[in-house]
């Protein structure tokens, strides 16, 4: 086990008709003025924003709102909503949303923070955060686990990039959390979310050693009740025991805790999704299981306990002939569950076909975004990147 040191400061409001107390709650927290960031007009047309916002006037918070986020979110919304926050004195920035609406918070946070640098220059990594604006969030997607990380990731329309900063400045200091809200999510964006919430806590257990027992029973546990409540709700969408599982899920997922003491983070797949959703501007999570069968077959063999271990205890599968039929049978039956709630696993089952050229491009961007070299179960360089878009098509 490696030494580590764990921080997760947000105060998790839990519950039906959570969304409710965000006025009062605020209110604790000493603020007087904030920006409600929002995405479409879901948040309008399900009156949630109205709810959110009557809310905060009863508690006598004054507040100006952005929406317009989009799923990938963008640099110019951030520079946008700083703008605005400065402008209106905002004291907070309240995202009412699922991840791309935290994220798109944070980033603004960041850079009202700091007006007098671009943001970008962050998650570009040519400086990094001094400061955040506080940021609070109404969770309506269970995802990205966004509510109690301290990562977010922003794209820059203009140069196709899309790059993610981790920083503690950023971690919500409450996350309100009703699982009702994500009944209405249509089907697809339920399965992608929970595919997004697997791959973090996949992203932290493929590791070289060190690894804590302890922890590794929680990201099992989770992983296993990620897998059945995703077919649950693939089956019968309005379960709220199962949308309640899977919430909770999203936020351990990537407050750290399915990684401690264990060597570092893998992360490849995200990178490499990052990539793709900078040049093809893909679902995320789709994007993730496109990506993760090419990879886990491309590393497997040198992170062989691992796979085993998650074959057999998280995907059920018994002792083959050879712990590598295990891995594989693993892999494969992870791949398996992916189809089976109607994500792809494949770029072209993705609805990209990327050419040689856009190939190398993206595994150049991520090379040159990661360092040059990225991954614990398997460092991988530039061209083991392309390898695996290649195998993912």
């Amino acid at each position: 086990m490696f030494d580590f040191e764990y921080f997760a400061p947000t105060r998790v409001i839990f519950g039906r008709s959570a969304e409710e107390r965000t006025g009062a709650l605020l209110r604790e927290l000493g603020v007087s003025r904030v920006l409600i960031h929002y995405g479409g007009g879901s948040a309008v047309k399900s009156g949630l924003l109205g709810r959110v916002t009557a809310s905060l006037d009863e508690a006598g918070i004054a507040h100006a709102s952005l929406g317009g986020v989009v799923p990938n979110p963008r640099v110019s919304k951030v520079r946008e909503g700083a703008r605005l926050a400065l402008q209106f004195g905002a004291e907070l920035i309240l995202a009412v949303g699922g991840g791309s609406v935290i994220d798109s918070s944070k980033a603004i946070g960041y850079a009202a923070a700091e007006p007098e640098h671009d943001v970008w220059e962050i998650y570009d990594r040519k400086r990094a955060p001094k400061a955040c604006l506080p940021v609070a969030c109404v969770l309506t997607i269970a995802a990205a686990g966004s509510e109690m990380s301290n990562s977010s990731v922003i794209t820059n329309e203009e140069t196709g990039e899309k790059r993610g900063c981790r920083s503690n400045l950023c971690r919500p200091r409450l996350a309100i959390m009703n699982p009702e809200l994500t009944a209405s999510l249509p089907p697809y964006q339920t399965a992608a979310g929970c595919t997004d919430i697997l791959m973090h806590t996949l992203e932290r257990y493929f590791t070289q050693g060190g690894n804590m027992e302890l922890t590794d029973q929680i990201a099992e546990g989770l992983m296993r009740t990620v897998l059945k409540s995703a077919l649950i709700l693939r089956d019968d969408p309005s379960n709220y025991d199962a949308r309640a599982e899977v919430m909770w899920a999203s936020s351990l997922s990537h407050n750290d805790l399915t990684g401690l003491g264990a060597d570092g983070m893998d992360f490849v797949s995200h990178g490499m999704e990052h990539e793709l959703g900078g040049m093809f501007d893909v679902t995320h999570g789709a994007g993730l299981s496109a990506v993760w069968p090419a990879w886990a077959r491309y590393v497997y063999k040198n992170c062989l306990p691992r796979f085993v271990k998650f074959a057999v205890n998280v995907m059920d599968i018994q002792p083959q002939v050879s712990d590598e039929a295990t891995a594989l049978a693993g892999i494969a039956a992870l791949e398996d569950f992916f189809r089976s709630i109607h994500m792809p696993v494949t770029l072209r089952e993705l609805g990209v076909e990327p050419t040689e050229e856009q190939i190398l491009a993206m595994a150049a961007s991520f090379a040159k975004s990661s360092g040059g070299k990225k991954g614990t179960a398997k460092v991988l360089y530039e061209a083991d990147m392309a390898a695996i878009y290649r195998m993912a098509l």
